[in-house]
């Protein structure tokens, strides 16, 4: 419990003193997201451990206090904050509360505003004073600068008391502008236009903060019930016909599927707007719905913000780890503290090798930015040198395997190796490649299950698959065992004997060569024995295969060990010849381009794809314009919504299956 305690105190701390830096002095050290994860952190562990809450967490507070050089300035209803959601997931969860509230809503999507929140406080149509949301209940007169916004009405079309809340900001224009002038100045440039508006906005000087061309949105009436507005659409209408200036990039959206559309559209367009927009917000559209959810301490129920997925995004690095590939090369590897990148918790990553961490001056300790390479895998991309304290480590290079002990060989420029034939790690892996999917597809054989059935003796090599069954009577008295279940495992690996060649090919695990690989030689050599003769100079020949692949085969062929192994293979019965079925013509899938959306009941998604390419098809993963086609299922994503956008055909689950009724 000391370690929990701790971590809440830590965090604790963090973000009190992000706060004072974001709201006192305009000047954050964090970045949105590394706030926003250790916030989420937070209110993990005081969920869990209520007992350790500070009395004035973060959790419970929505920014910061009111510095002293401005009045302080309470607000008559709370300026509370949003909750964040970071992905399909979280959205529909969000949705699905509502409805198990016994809701049934419609919704109004706006765009999140990039700046710093307001409230306007009118008497008779004329403005009384400006506030900034403070701690959300108490604020700063900001009234001399609100005045320097031409599009902040001083008078409005109706003698009306009224309060309206909405986002100062700065165009990407002007923030071009008054850097450039910076620039000339010898000045500090200003950092972003979040930044840029709020530090003009708290300025002594109203001149000043004139000159920096501010602008305001305004998107919320805190008591609509008041005026007899009924819904979110009519306070915007509203509050447009009273000369405010309401963002017409808004939409009344009626279920999860708008929502996501929405957010598509302006994910796209996020770039060209002359704004920065950090994600969307989403809101019941029915006031007395909105009411009738009510709010948490600090968040509405009826209301979230969407965070767009930042491309790159910053966390720590804890420590530097060493593993063993089935190849035995030995790659470090980071560890981080997990963090959300691109609607995904990473919590390691590859560093590849040697070369690259000195390259990069990665230390343990250090905060490193992350990214999605090809928005799939997760990459290092640099330290940020300006946040080291000093008692970062530096990377050192293991010359020892961290399994069996021995030492490393340095093949080529970069990368090391363990050479011990026996190391235990090395031969699990090439275990659990053999198994997977792409290779013999051995179901029920997952990773930890293999390991475990390595450290119990009961599979050491490639050919104790096929006996396993000897050790039937030992696996059932595992835990988690059964008769049924057991049976179940020796069946499939003896199915397994007669998958076709290039399953075999790609499970042996011949270094470079992959299934798309393993199945063009497959198809070529028809049998494991014809490609063991191949030689160098046909294997080069063959498009995709090259110098490199081609050495590796006809080496791995040269050795006696493997040639031992598949002749092992063989007399138990494994199956040494391509049976792949070769392409059909057909009309509706020859040389097209597929993308697969949603979920089809009868089909599962590697049946599709397969059922594709048996065809003459091929499966992609995006849409682009050159999709033929995208078929879409239950529950499809944003890739049903751009298919519509580039006009590509699609075809629902009834059309897909009576084309494959057809075949």
């Amino acid at each position: 419990m000391e370690e929990i305690i701790k971590r809440i105190e830590e965090l604790t701390a963090i973000l009190k003193k992000a706060n004072y830096e974001y709201y006192n002095l305009d000047n954050p050290t964090l970045t949105d997201q590394e706030y926003d994860k250790y916030l989420r952190e937070l209110i993990n562990l005081e969920e869990k451990y209520p007992e350790y809450q500070d009395p004035n967490s973060p959790t419970k507070r929505v920014g910061g206090e009111a510095i002293d050089k401005f009045v302080k300035v309470k607000h008559k209803i709370p300026m509370i904050s949003l909750s964040n959601v970071f992905n399909e997931d979280e959205i529909q969860d969000f949705a699905d509360r509502i409805k198990n509230a016994g809701f049934n809503p419609d919704y109004v999507c706006e765009l999140k505003i990039d700046g710093l929140s307001v409230s306007l406080h009118y008497e008779h149509g004329k403005l009384v004073y400006a506030a900034t949301r403070g701690d959300g209940v108490i604020g700063e007169d900001i009234t001399h600068n609100v005045k320097t916004i031409k599009t902040v009405p001083l008078d409005l079309k109706k003698d009306i008391d009224i309060e309206v809340r909405g986002e100062i900001y700065m165009n990407k224009a002007t923030l071009a502008k008054l850097n450039r002038e910076r620039e000339k100045n010898n000045e500090p440039k200003l950092q972003n236009v979040r930044n840029a508006a709020a530090g003009s906005i708290r300025q002594l000087d109203p001149k000043i903060a004139a000159k920096r061309h501010l602008d305001v949105w305004i998107y919320h009436l805190p008591n609509p019930l008041d005026y007899g507005i009924k819904t979110h659409k009519e306070a915007l209408d509203f509050m447009r016909e009273l000369g405010f200036k309401v963002n017409d990039a808004s939409r009344y959206v009626s279920n999860l599927q708008g929502i996501l559309e929405f957010i598509k559209e302006y994910t796209d367009k996020r770039n060209s707007l002359p704004y920065e927009i950090d994600g969307v917000v989403i809101k019941v559209n029915d006031i007395n719905m909105q009411q009738e959810l009510g709010s948490t301490v600090k968040y509405p129920r009826w209301a979230t913000a969407y965070k767009f997925p930042a491309e790159e995004v910053l966390t720590k690095l804890k420590d530097i780890k060493f593993t063993v590939g089935r190849t035995g090369q030995v790659t470090p590897n980071a560890v981080l503290e997990p963090v959300l990148v691109m609607g995904s918790t990473i919590s390691r990553a590859t560093l590849h090798n040697e070369d690259y961490c000195i390259m990069k001056d990665l230390r343990i300790g250090d905060i490193v930015a992350i990214k999605k390479a090809g928005d799939v895998i997760p990459e290092v991309v640099e330290p940020k040198i300006e946040r080291r304290i000093g008692t970062e480590v530096p990377f050192v290079m293991t010359m020892e395997c961290p399994i069996c002990g021995s030492s490393l060989v340095k093949k080529g420029n970069v990368d090391y190796f363990c050479v011990n034939d026996e190391c235990p790690k090395k031969n699990i892996e090439s275990l659990i490649h053999f198994a997977s999917r792409n290779a013999m597809n051995i179901d029920g054989l997952g990773d930890e299950i293999i390991e475990d059935f390595y450290n119990e003796g009961f599979i050491k090599s490639i050919p104790d698959f096929y006996n396993l069954k000897k050790f039937q009577d030992n696996i059932i008295d595992l835990e988690g065992y059964g008769l049924k279940k057991v049976t179940n495992l020796l069946e499939a690996i003896e199915n397994s004997k007669n998958n076709s060649l290039e399953r075999l090919i790609f499970g042996l695990g011949i270094s470079g060569i992959g299934a798309k690989n393993a199945k063009l030689l497959a198809s070529r050599y028809n049998n494991i024995h014809n490609l063991e003769n191949a030689t160098y100079e046909e294997l080069v020949e063959i498009r995709d295969i090259g110098d490199v692949l081609a050495k590796n085969i006809v080496n791995y062929f040269a050795n006696p060990i493997n040639i031992s192994l598949i002749n092992t293979l063989e007399d138990m019965g494994v199956n040494m010849d391509f049976i792949g079925s070769s392409v059909k013509e057909n009309v509706n899938f020859s040389n097209k381009k597929f993308v697969l959306t949603g979920t089809i009941s009868f089909m599962n998604r590697d049946e599709i794809k397969a059922l594709i390419e048996s065809y003459g098809g091929k499966s992609v993963d995006s849409v682009s314009k050159k999709t033929d086609v995208v078929i879409v299922g239950e529950a499809p994503g944003s890739k049903a919504v751009k298919a519509q956008e580039l006009g590509i055909e699609i075809w629902n689950e009834e059309k897909f299956k009576e084309i494959v009724d057809s075949l």
